[in-house]
């Protein structure tokens, strides 16, 4: 795979790029009967079939179906003969009509989760991070200011979230193949994490449940580890300005810190992430010695947080979404 580019200039995570068939009708007739704006990649059509835009709302799932305030999310496989697509589908319901008003008034700009994220999917593969294929999206607007989305993403085959993956690992391999196995991870994870932060990207949700690996890879360590570790649920993904960059890269920090506490993961990993995300940065970026501090003291806030209400970490069994 091709690794990603160092000095790769960021491109926008919020602009939606014009297709033939994008909505060009006037503002009155969208306020009135509502416009769609729909992305798909050229198998969508072949298994989603004649339609479906229409009924794509109300399409029932498969399995692993997830509903919570207005929104739901949930595994759907589609049939075509011998060849199927299985991807998970992230509907929203009700947004805002703020929102919607917005998108009523610029038809082609993603307004909606469902969009958004697509772009920053794309965004992500296009700066050669792995992360799942986006497939389908959408976003149906009015009339009078309703707004939904959807998001269809290619399901992650034989992979394991790190949280599961790790202690797989550390049962199933030797003490010493388990230390290398943890070394080139370790690394790899660094660098995904310097080559958002030096883009001023932030995940905003950089947890270990988030990240995702190849299930072979827990009973013997791939020769590279380089792009294969892949990146889930983009859809708070976005730039950090001069002033707020700082924040998001203590709060990333600070969430892989705590989602760190799974069996087989030990202090001395830790320090060597710190040490090899260190590296590597344009001259006068490197961060400094005075992020640690601020790392822990939000680390511990989260692990405040858990104690009181364990259900809130964000750790999920789905494996793309």
């Amino acid at each position: 795979m091709n690794q990603v580019p160092r000095n790769a200039p960021p491109a926008s995570l919020t602009r939606l790029d014009p297709r033939p068939g994008d909505p060009v009708s006037s503002l009155w007739a969208r306020l009135r009967r509502g416009v769609r704006l729909l992305r798909k990649q050229a198998d969508w059509d072949r298994f989603a079939g004649a339609g479906w835009a229409e009924r794509i709302m109300a399409e029932p799932l498969t399995d692993r179906e997830h509903k919570k305030q207005g929104r739901s999310i949930g595994r759907k496989v589609f049939v075509d003969g011998r060849d199927t697509l299985s991807v998970y589908l992230k509907r929203h319901f009700e947004l805002s009509r703020l929102a919607g008003l917005l998108a009523t008034l610029f038809p082609g700009r993603a307004s909606s989760p469902g969009l958004q994220e697509w772009v920053r999917l794309v965004w992500a593969k296009e700066d050669g991070f792995s992360v799942p294929r986006p497939v389908a999206a959408g976003q149906f607007v009015g009339p009078w200011g309703k707004l939904q989305s959807f998001l269809a993403v290619e399901e992650l085959h034989g992979m394991l979230p790190l949280h599961e993956a790790v202690p797989r690992a550390f049962r199933a391999l030797d003490a010493r193949s388990f230390a290398r196995w943890k070394r080139g991870l370790t690394a790899e994870l660094a660098r995904l994490a310097r080559e958002l932060h030096r883009r001023k990207v932030f995940h905003k949700d950089l947890y270990f449940c988030h990240f995702y690996i190849p299930e072979s890879f827990t009973r013997a360590a791939p020769a590279d580890w380089t792009n294969n570790v892949w990146m889930i649920d983009l859809h708070r993904l976005a730039r950090g300005g001069t002033v707020t960059a700082p924040w998001w890269q203590v709060k990333d920090l600070a969430q892989l810190l705590f989602s760190s506490d799974v069996e087989g993961v030990t202090d001395r990993d830790r320090a060597r992430f710190w040490a090899l995300y260190r590296r590597g940065w344009p001259d006068g970026r490197r961060p400094g010695k005075w992020l640690v501090p601020l790392v822990k003291w939000k680390w511990r806030l989260y692990r405040r947080h858990n104690e009181r209400k364990p259900s809130a970490v964000p750790y999920e069994t789905r494996n793309a979404a």
